[in-house]
């Protein structure tokens, strides 16, 4: 489903700094390049605790995807993969669903260069890899609906991918035709970060990034709850990410020095 061997070369735009990337310097992972590093310590600049942050999301996906796949949840569409850092959302749900099946989405070729990662399968279960852009949701499904059954509930994961998208570009509408595809009993799991309790360093950080030409959009408690308009909210509804079913997984080092700026929730098609 790749679409090309992962082995083979690929163009990456080293540019300019590349969210993924930047998310991967920030876990201390070596898949970066200098104008991520760059513009990851101008980040660390304005907010010390933006790696913190980091795994904090990452450990929402970890504790979202426990929660859905003992709730019975068996296929998993994760949008905005990013770089693999293990354990990957397929290792998590397959360790208590070994037949689950997962499809991997994510537009940055590096992630491509390290998809094999991401395939590592239980015998039962099935991963897969695509690469195409949350702004294309037709490439998506399509490619999305050759291993996964569209007629059984999918949870779709776009955890911290939509503050790179802008109003303008359509967010909640992207989000509304993916979640138009999936049946009833599907779920949307999702992070994104806010400006709700640091204006003056979102602020700054937005511009920073649309100098370097990466749109952050930030969103308030209000405008990322629109986006589980229609759905049924799993409790405790819209938290600080952090907040979300704790008992699930172990707290981040960093976690309590202070309000993490983003929000976290899981939702039900009915």
């Amino acid at each position: 489903m790749t679409g090309q061997d992962p082995t083979t070369a690929v163009e990456i735009d080293t540019s300019k700094p590349h969210p993924a990337r930047m998310y991967d310097w920030y876990l201390g992972g070596k898949d970066n390049y200098p104008v991520d590093e760059e513009m990851g310590r101008q980040m660390l600049a304005l907010d010390p605790r933006v790696p913190v942050m980091a795994r904090v999301n990452r450990a929402f996906m970890h504790r979202a995807t426990r929660w859905l796949a003992k709730n019975g949840v068996r296929q998993f569409l994760d949008i905005g993969t990013g770089i693999p850092t293990e354990p990957n959302l397929h290792q998590v749900a397959q360790q208590i669903a070994p037949d689950a099946r997962v499809v991997y989405c994510d537009n940055d070729p590096i992630v491509l260069a390290h998809a094999a990662a991401l395939l590592r399968s239980t015998p039962e279960g099935v991963t897969e890899y695509l690469q195409a852009d949350v702004r294309d949701p037709a490439a998506i499904v399509e490619g999305a609906r050759k291993l996964l059954d569209f007629d059984r509930p999918i949870a779709l994961s776009l955890v911290a991918l939509l503050h790179f998208i802008s109003d303008e570009d359509g967010a909640h509408e992207l989000v509304d035709r993916l979640l138009a595809e999936l049946p009833s009993g599907s779920y949307l799991m999702m992070t994104h970060a806010t400006a709700d309790f640091t204006p003056e360093e979102s602020a700054a950080a937005t511009a920073k990034l649309q100098a370097a030409g990466v749109t952050l959009a930030l969103r308030s408690r209000e405008e990322f709850t629109r986006f589980f308009d229609g759905l049924d909210l799993v409790d405790p509804g819209v938290a600080i990410v952090p907040d979300w079913h704790p008992e699930l997984g172990e707290p981040v080092p960093g976690q309590d020095d202070g309000v993490i700026p983003g929000y976290g929730a899981v939702g039900r098609k009915g």
